[in-house]
């Protein structure tokens, strides 16, 4: 099958395997061999069996017509939670429904946005896992076994340090992240993201890391032991995956299918800051953190390899 993925970074190329800030999108290409393709200017010279559409956060007046030049059937890739076209004009929130019933079908993030789509009215929901391709990186688990010959364990860190998934705006869920990540007793470190307020800088206890290219943020990861990221907007789940990849247990809510299906120990309802707590210090103690490690680990290597994903896209279209 000719596939195209079709956004408003779209240039009409294809990625190559160590492109800098190769997010999901990215590698969803780079596994399918598709090119990220212009929503605006299309290649009228190609032509494809599937164009799958990322209707952009900011501009959802996208044409399907115009991509069905190009393409015998037409996706819509979910962008953001799946409440996000609410925010838009009444106008625009219309036009994106029609988006999306007007297309063959759409592709989700997670299975608990396929009852909310079909109860929109769409026939076909699909959900597309997130992906993420660490092509010539180094995981931590594969550091520590060439250094110490087991898996991760809090002592296998110079020194223990909790990451924090995003910034303080209810986005992010930033201030629950920190409040736990202070029960913990660790140094606190978080990214700096789009939505970053310009007083953050202020908190004296949180170490913000400058603005990153995807691959230096996996890269930098590694350095930390324990990740938490109580983020109740539920899209891709990119935090927890990366989490998991380098063997570090993430305390995240449910809902989220990285979360759950990669850190199923550390998994807690949505505003359960108290169990959040609980289990934030729990991975203090060696014998339960090592279980958490391995467990995301496995299942890592089971459901989100590239080999693993495209077996599950074979399966699901």
């Amino acid at each position: 099958m000719k596939i195209a993925f079709f956004s408003e970074i779209g240039t009409n190329e294809k990625y190559f395997r160590k492109f800098d800030n190769a997010r999901t999108e990215v590698a969803w290409c780079l596994a399918l061999d598709a090119p990220m393709c212009s929503l605006n200017k299309i290649p009228l010279t190609d032509h494809y069996d599937l164009g799958i559409v990322i209707i952009p956060k900011n501009n959802p007046n996208v044409d399907l017509n115009h991509i069905r030049k190009v393409c015998d059937k037409v996706a819509v890739m979910q962008e953001g939670p799946h409440w996000f076209f609410q925010d838009y004009s009444l106008d625009q929130q219309f036009h994106y429904y029609n988006l999306l019933r007007n297309a063959d079908w759409v592709y989700c993030h997670n299975e608990s946005d396929v009852n909310y789509f079909t109860g929109l009215g769409c026939k076909d929901v699909r959900v597309m896992r997130s992906l993420m391709l660490p092509y010539g990186l180094v995981s931590r688990k594969d550091t520590l076994l060439d250094k110490y010959g087991d898996l991760p364990s809090p002592n296998a860190y110079k020194e223990s340090a909790t990451i924090i998934g995003g910034n303080f705006v209810s986005w992010y869920g930033g201030f629950d992240s920190y409040m736990v990540a202070r029960n913990v007793g660790n140094p606190i470190v978080a990214p700096s993201m789009g939505r970053k307020q310009p007083l953050e800088d202020n908190i004296e206890d949180i170490e913000y890391l400058p603005y990153m290219t995807w691959r230096e943020w996996v890269e930098n990861l590694s350095e930390y032991n324990i990740g938490i990221h109580l983020m109740r907007t539920h899209a891709a789940g990119t935090f927890a995956m990366n989490c998991a990849w380098h063997g570090i247990p993430c305390v995240g809510y449910g809902g989220l299918d990285t979360q759950e299906i990669l850190h199923p120990l550390t998994t807690i309802d949505v505003g359960d800051l108290e169990k959040a707590v609980w289990i934030a210090k729990k991975l203090k103690d060696d014998k339960f953190y090592k279980l958490c490690s391995e467990t995301s680990l496995k299942r890592f290597e089971k459901n989100y390899t590239e080999e693993a994903w495209k077996i599950n896209w074979h399966n699901t279209n």
